[in-house]
């Protein structure tokens, strides 16, 4: 098991009020699932999501990930693990504008302190791997939209990361490029043993994957 929550609970403080945003979760992803979490806006999908992906920690509850409690990390350890074990694709790609396709998958396996000859044998892997072999050297301006989600992607797994979470992945993508990146991704969890985690308001994507996680103010509801 590679994900586990224990009556996992975040609350924030609003003024003079405190804000519940996700109430006693519990969750458990084995590798190789591919995971939707689905619910409307305020019902805690991005608390629940930052806090599995170590970008945030709960209030209270026990996390899990790969065997380690989450919540006894220090934020050194949290990032060790953001760097080494964990992918994230965002809606809005968030790429370098003024770098290359190549150099924007490069970008975190340099920081994790890589050896550049492997880190661009790697890097050039995954966008070929992604079908981006004949665009490594354009930057973001030059790609369409579903080009720079396949480059966001490329970027997510050079690390080889265990967990990829994807947040809205083709939220903003028109249908074609939206279905070629969810084939993408059920392509990419098929041939690897790596869990997918999804948020996504899209019920035809979510019908696909292995579980189906609907949240509704702070809590599993389905």
């Amino acid at each position: 098991m590679i994900i586990k929550t224990t009556e996992l609970k975040r609350s924030f403080e609003v003024g003079s009020e405190t804000v519940d945003a996700i109430k006693g979760i519990n969750l458990e992803v084995d590798a190789g699932e591919f995971i939707a979490i689905m619910g409307p806006s305020g019902s805690g999908k991005t608390t629940l999501m930052n806090i599995i992906g170590c970008l945030d920690t709960p209030t209270s509850g026990e996390y899990y990930l790969n065997n380690k409690l989450v919540n006894q990390l220090n934020e050194d350890e949290l990032a060790g693990i953001r760097n080494k074990e964990i992918g994230f694709v965002f809606q809005s790609f968030h790429l370098l504008a003024k770098n290359s396709a190549l150099d924007n998958v490069l970008l975190p396996m340099k920081y994790a302190g890589a050896n550049i000859d492997e880190a661009t044998i790697r890097a050039k892997h995954v966008l070929n791997q992604v079908g981006l072999s004949d665009r490594m050297s354009h930057g973001p301006t030059e790609l369409s939209g579903g080009q720079q989600q396949r480059v966001a992607i490329a970027r997510a797994f050079a690390c080889s990361a265990k967990i990829l979470f994807a947040d809205e992945p083709t939220g903003n993508l028109d249908p074609k490029n939206g279905k070629l990146i969810s084939d993408l991704l059920f392509e990419v969890n098929a041939e690897t043993d790596n869990a997918l985690v999804i948020v996504t308001h899209d019920q035809d994507l979510a019908s696909q994957c292995d579980k189906k996680i609907e949240l509704k103010l702070g809590k599993i509801v389905d």
